[in-house]
C-alpha cells in the first residue's frame, strides 16, 4: 500500500511540472488553441491597427552620417569624404562591435547636437532620422547644392535577461524593433519562461519607467509597447514549475531511492 502512495505521489508531482500549451504560445485569442483544426486556412481572421512611433534621436546616440553627390569635381568630392563618417576606419582590428561603431559613427552630445568643422553645430536631438537628414542637408546644401545626406542609428540598443536561452545586450541599426523580434535575436525563451509577465525597465530622459506586458495575448499587438525603445532592459521571470524541472525532477531517481528506503525501513520496523 506504502508503495502505491508513493508512486502516485511521485506522478502527482511529474504532472504538476508540465507546462501547457497556453503558457508558451505567443500572441493567442480565446481558445484558438483547442480548435486549431476548424481555423479557415489561406484567410485573413483579423487585422490590428499598430501603435507605432518613429524613434527620435537622444544625446548620446551614436548616427551614421554620410554625404553624397553626382557631382565629379575632386574638391567636392574631397570635402563630402571629411564629412561622412563612412571615411573614417580604425588602424586594426576592433576589439568589440561597440569599439567598432564608436570609431566610425558620431556621437551626439549631451545638448542634443552634431558638430561639423564646417558646417557648425547642427541640433538633431528629438528628431526622427529622416528629419535629422533633413536639417543636415539643408545646412549642407549652402556648400553643395545636390547633395544627399543619409543618416542611421549605429547603437539602437537593449538588454534580455531572465529565462532566455542567451542573456545579453543587442545593438542594430533598425530603430523598429518589437518585443517578439528583440527576444528572437537574443535567442529566444526559455520553455519554462513566464511569457505573460514579461518586466521592461525604460529611461525616459531622467526618469525610469517600468512596466509588464503579456506576450501570450494577441491584443498585446496594439499595445503602445508593441516596440522596443533605445536603452529598454527586458527581464523575463521564470514559471513557477521551473524549480521543479530543474532541481527535483534531475534529482529524481536519488529522491526516489531515498524515499523507497524509507519505506523500507518503516516496514520492517512496524513489523
Amino acid at each position: 500500500m506504502n508503495r502505491i502512495w508513493l508512486v502516485l505521489g511521485v506522478l502527482m508531482l511529474t504532472l504538476g511540472a508540465c507546462v501547457p500549451n497556453r503558457k508558451l504560445v505567443y500572441l493567442q485569442k480565446d481558445d484558438e488553441l483547442k480548435h486549431r483544426k476548424e481555423i479557415p486556412k489561406d484567410t485573413i481572421l483579423r487585422t490590428h491597427a499598430l501603435s507605432i512611433k518613429e524613434y527620435r534621436i537622444q544625446p548620446l546616440d551614436i548616427l551614421s552620417v554620410n554625404f553624397e553627390t553626382l557631382s565629379k569635381d575632386d574638391d567636392v568630392f574631397d570635402f563630402l569624404s571629411k564629412l561622412s563618417t563612412s571615411s573614417r576606419s580604425s588602424t586594426g582590428n576592433s576589439a568589440n562591435a561597440s569599439s567598432a561603431i564608436a570609431l566610425n559613427g558620431m556621437v551626439v552630445n549631451t545638448e542634443g547636437e552634431v558638430e561639423y568643422a564646417v558646417l557648425g553645430k547642427i541640433k538633431v536631438a528629438g528628431l526622427t532620422i529622416f528629419q535629422a537628414q533633413d536639417s543636415i542637408k539643408a545646412i549642407a546644401s549652402q556648400y553643395i547644392p545636390d547633395v544627399v545626406v543619409r543618416v542611421r542609428m549605429l547603437n539602437f540598443r537593449y538588454t534580455v535577461l531572465g529565462e532566455v536561452n542567451g542573456e545579453q545586450t543587442v545593438i542594430s541599426t533598425n530603430t523598429r524593433i518589437n518585443m517578439m523580434e528583440a527576444i528572437g535575436l537574443a535567442g529566444g525563451l526559455t520553455e519554462l519562461a513566464d511569457r505573460s509577465t514579461v518586466k521592461v525597465i525604460r529611461q525616459d530622459g531622467s526618469k525610469t519607467e517600468i512596466f509588464y506586458v503579456n506576450l501570450l495575448e494577441e491584443d498585446y499587438l496594439e499595445s503602445p509597447f508593441y516596440y522596443v525603445q533605445q536603452n529598454d532592459v527586458i527581464i523575463v521571470p521564470p514559471l513557477k514549475q521551473r524549480p521543479f524541472r530543474k532541481y527535483f525532477t534531475s534529482n529524481l531517481a536519488i529522491i526516489t531511492s531515498a524515499i523507497s528506503f524509507a519505506v523500507l525501513i518503516i516496514s520492517l520496523s512496524n513489523k
